[in-house]
């Protein structure tokens, strides 16, 4: 039964705001970057991407609560156009458009501008999106996460701690991408093809871990961690600062991609039939719920994360749960993206969930409403 935190969100959004914000949504769009892309990109490369859908969305929900709110694109234009808005503060979901740990650029841009946004800063947009970089934070925190390695140029010695099946995909993309039907390779010929074409097609390392062949989970947070000194002030919280969204579970033997959570996959609306299932709350023993919920935020922590985040797990043939990536600018699509879907099975209204990822911003920038 889907848990009902309705009565939760009066503190949330005042009835009677004395002050508004003047609120800038940053984000690429998919039409936008299209013009960018070169002409043997592979065919994925958009799906990273918002639609119209998403901002006009997020704008009505931070316009209901009250704030002016302007749509940015963030191209090389965004330097000059954000000067002129001069926000108090922005909504950032902005993928980047190109180079190395793209999803910083607006981040770091912002910093130097001084300009308050929501979500995670320069750092951890930039380690997040290396999903080798990534591994190598939680390794050294204790937790756990599969084995791997990074080949670059396709011909290296396989590092004998690792035994097949193996996983292969990019080491810098998010949604899914690069991951096809051969991603699980179960020897070295299999291995080496799939390592090379990820390199060729995607210009860029190929991460290569152990393959987990357990059931696949999703975990979406809101919060920041209390300093020691700060008391909870809102009941949506916990007694750390976060709000753990129920945990869905991703049934990839259903739909038209079998095996593999890709981009293709995620592609599709969850009541279409050729969709992967998507079970939210997860049917699972209250003592992995807790382990995937502690594992979620301490992996939020130890990138030290701002605001919202979303965990993806996989679980061992150990039948323990390990750590595949974190997403620290989830989509945000409110019939598509999997942490809205989590909102919505504990009834968290969507606009409900927008308006507090900003306050919780705006709160550690100290901005008064």
């Amino acid at each position: 039964m889907p848990v009902n935190v309705t009565d939760k969100m009066s503190v949330l959004l005042p009835k009677n705001r004395m002050n508004k914000w003047r609120v800038a949504v940053t984000y690429n769009l998919k039409y936008s970057v299209k013009a960018k892309v070169s002409a043997d990109a592979p065919s994925d490369a958009l799906a990273e991407y918002d639609s119209v859908d998403t901002i006009e969305a997020i704008k009505g929900a931070l316009t209901a609560a009250g704030h002016e709110v302007v749509g940015l694109e963030a191209d090389e234009t965004l330097l000059d156009s954000i000067r002129q808005v001069a926000p108090d503060i922005c909504f950032n979901i902005a993928e980047g458009i190109k180079g190395e740990a793209r999803e910083s650029h607006v981040p770091a841009l912002l910093e130097m501008l001084g300009i308050p946004y929501t979500a995670s800063k320069v750092l951890a947009n930039a380690v997040s999106l290396n999903k080798a970089m990534t591994k190598r934070v939680w390794r050294d925190y204790g937790l756990p996460t599969a084995a791997f390695q990074v080949f670059y140029q396709g011909n290296e010695p396989l590092d004998p701690r690792l035994t097949f099946p193996l996983f292969v995909k990019p080491i810098s993309e998010g949604t899914g991408k690069g991951i096809n039907r051969n991603a699980i390779t179960h020897n070295l010929a299999e291995l080496q093809t799939q390592v090379r074409w990820v390199i060729e097609t995607y210009h860029q390392p190929a991460l290569v871990e152990d393959f987990l062949p357990g059931r696949e989970f999703t975990v979406g947070l809101i919060g920041n961690r209390y300093r020691p000194t700060a008391r909870p002030v809102n009941p949506l919280y916990n007694e750390q600062g976060f709000h753990v969204l129920p945990i869905m579970e991703i049934d990839t033997t259903k739909g038209a991609v079998k095996g593999i959570f890709n981009a293709e996959a995620k592609s599709y609306l969850p009541d279409d039939e050729q969709a992967p299932g998507y079970l939210c709350p997860a049917n699972i023993p209250l003592d992995l719920e807790t382990k995937l919920k502690e594992l979620t935020v301490m992996a939020f922590n130890a990138l030290e994360a701002l605001d919202v985040s979303r965990v993806d797990f996989r679980l061992g043939p150990d039948g323990q749960p390990y750590l595949v990536e974190i997403n620290t600018l989830p989509g945000l699509n409110p019939k598509l993206s999997d942490i809205c879907l989590c909102a919505k099975a504990e009834n968290l209204p969507y606009d409900n969930l927008i308006t507090e990822i900003l306050n919780l911003a705006a709160e550690r920038y100290g901005l008064k409403r």
